[in-house]
């Protein structure tokens, strides 16, 4: 497989034999990996070919600077509010990036440090092995944009911390350290920064050099339970779409902008 031609990730191969993928997020910005036009695409069509990649046996995600993501890239964002081809685009990305990781047969491990927001989270939090730097900011930004929380939060927060919580942390916008996501459940598990990426590659190894059939198909049937939440993440994506189509996301883009709290 030629991953040559993915300009917003930089892609190189390790662990066991090189089976192990490390697919990382760039910084283009000089400080944190943002989902641009090209970045969003190219994040969710990467796990497509790892998935037809036979070489491949596990992939590892990480961020580039001073964190893992820092969500959609205002340009991007306010195409999306005043373009309907752009928006019907980047819908369908948002669709198939969380349907491309569920269905990727094999595993992901993230490593989450600084902050991780937007469509890096997507994939960060529905990887098989999720890890958290204990300091790291975990923020679900829908609501703060005057959208509603679609892409992945319907799908796999209730289930990976329950309803109360999800509600919670989605509703209010509210920040969660990498500590607390490990304490109720949102990720696998939180180490201090200086382990981060050492504990996801010692994972990622073990891993490949696992047996493929048994692990892979581990993935597959727990990964039903995310199928069945499909109707619900539909639902949600469907609504926050609609919202970038609304008044709203004028008034969090614009305070976005102007570094200012929204006034709905």
């Amino acid at each position: 497989m030629d991953y040559s031609h993915y300009r917003t990730l930089a892609i190189t191969r390790r662990g066991p034999e090189d089976t192990v993928l490390d697919i990382q997020m760039k910084a283009l910005n000089g400080k944190l990996p943002t989902a641009g036009h090209e970045g969003h695409a190219e994040l969710s069509q990467i796990w497509r070919d790892v998935g037809a990649d036979d070489s491949v046996r596990c992939a590892v995600l990480r961020g580039e600077g001073q964190g893992f993501s820092g969500g959609g890239d205002l340009a991007l964002v306010e195409d999306m509010a005043t373009n309907f081809e752009v928006r019907t685009r980047v819908w369908k990305e948002a669709r198939d990036l969380v349907y491309n990781v569920i269905n990727c047969d094999k595993p992901i491990v993230s490593a989450l440090h600084g902050p991780a927001v937007g469509a890096g989270l997507v994939a960060g939090l529905l990887a098989d092995i999720s890890i958290a730097a204990k300091n790291a900011k975990i923020v679900d930004g829908h609501t703060r944009l005057g959208v509603a929380a679609g892409d992945h939060a319907a799908i796999v927060w209730p289930l990976l911390c329950g309803m109360a919580k999800a509600k919670y942390y989605l509703m209010l916008c509210e920040a969660v350290t990498g500590e607390e996501a490990e304490r109720i459940g949102l990720v696998s598990l939180a180490v201090e920064e200086a382990q981060l990426l050492p504990k996801a590659y010692e994972i990622a190894d073990k891993l490949a050099l696992g047996s493929q059939s048994a692990i892979r198909w581990t993935k597959y049937s727990l990964n039903n339970w995310l199928r069945q939440a499909g109707p619900a993440f539909d639902t949600s994506l469907a609504l926050e779409f609609m919202g970038f189509a609304g008044p709203d996301v004028k008034e969090g883009l614009a305070s976005l902008r102007e570094r200012r709290p929204p006034k709905f």
